[in-house]
């Protein structure tokens, strides 16, 4: 059995290929890999022509479903294949953890998969506030599942609510983050018509001046969604973490995030903002190095627990050395 040639491969995933074509595939008259198969039977099942489809529906119950998980986890996977696995293949095994993991599966099609969550596919999505926004449908299964937490399922009202923003704050939060009047200006004009959601998306896709803005929004799932911007920079994070008007959730987020953690100015800044929560501080503590801690166990504005156990930590590092 000869490959099928590239080119008829690309008119089939573009629905352009012939009926003997389409058939060909259905029965196993052609070879193809494995993930193709499964994707270009997703397509035909969907198919105007009504024995195609009925045959490719056929072809797809022999189907390991390996094969559809092998499909989904690929970057240039297409919407039927997202589409077909959601409202079919959502309680097998594999399936609904692809489904989450590529990044280019449309929001909508994640909603049948919500009934078959774990506790950690939850948080999965949770982690993608971006996505999670793009669907009111999504947020709401999301909200009314047996697996989110009541910490999540706050954040998942807030994110349905149509709250506005507390102008006052607005005002007062655009002075520091904004200099220049005009963009003040602009960008007040912007943020005071946003909903939830939008504000969501702005943290997410805007720029600078928006994620200094919106890491003081009064909702704190728009705060979240701030920490999760792909264009937030190191330099952002090393600003947060020293900001004493923030709130005790997001400095504990940034506390506890991986990757912050390895920027020791980040460290560094949270050790020595007095607002820090003092459980993530003295688990930070250690990371500190020797001129550092002994400036730590010298500041006057940090809790006096961290303080005196600074201290102590650097009297132990001493006898060490001894």
């Amino acid at each position: 059995m000869e490959p099928l040639k590239a080119e008829i491969l690309e008119e089939l995933r573009q629905g352009r290929a012939s009926r003997e074509e389409k058939l060909a595939v259905c029965t196993g008259g052609v070879k193809l890999p494995a993930p193709d198969m499964a994707e270009i039977l997703t397509i035909l099942a969907l198919d105007s022509d009504e024995l195609v489809s009925t045959r490719a529906q056929e072809s797809i119950l022999a189907l390991p479903i390996e094969n559809f998980v092998e499909a989904l986890n690929r970057q240039q996977a297409l919407e039927p294949l997202f589409e077909f696995a959601a409202k079919n293949l959502a309680a097998k095994p594999g399936v609904a953890d692809a489904l989450i993991k590529n990044k280019n599966c449309p929001a909508e099609h994640l909603v049948p998969l919500v009934e078959h969550l774990s506790a950690l596919g939850v948080q999965a999505l949770m982690d993608e506030l971006e996505r999670v926004s793009d669907s009111r449908e999504l947020a709401s299964a999301l909200e009314k599942s047996s697996s989110v937490t009541l910490e999540q399922k706050s954040q998942l009202n807030e994110l349905l609510s149509d709250a506005m923003p507390d102008m006052a704050a607005l005002v007062e939060v655009l002075a520091d983050a904004e200099p220049d009047a005009e963009r003040r200006k602009t960008l007040l004009q912007q943020i005071s018509q946003m909903t939830v959601s939008q504000r969501v998306k702005f943290a997410m896709k805007g720029g600078s001046e928006a994620r200094r803005t919106l890491i003081r929004d009064n909702n704190k799932v728009v705060q979240r969604a701030v920490l999760q911007s792909p264009r937030l920079t190191d330099q952002e994070v090393e600003a947060f973490a020293s900001m004493t008007n923030l709130t005790d959730e997001i400095l504990r987020l940034i506390g506890k995030n991986r990757n912050f953690r390895k920027n020791y100015n980040v460290v560094r800044n949270l050790l020595n903002n007095g607002k820090a929560p003092l459980d993530i501080s003295l688990n930070l503590l250690p990371m500190l190095n020797p001129t550092d801690l002994k400036k730590l166990g010298m500041n006057k504005n940090i809790p006096e627990t961290l303080r005196a156990t600074a201290v102590k930590l650097m009297r132990q590092r001493n006898e060490t050395k001894k």
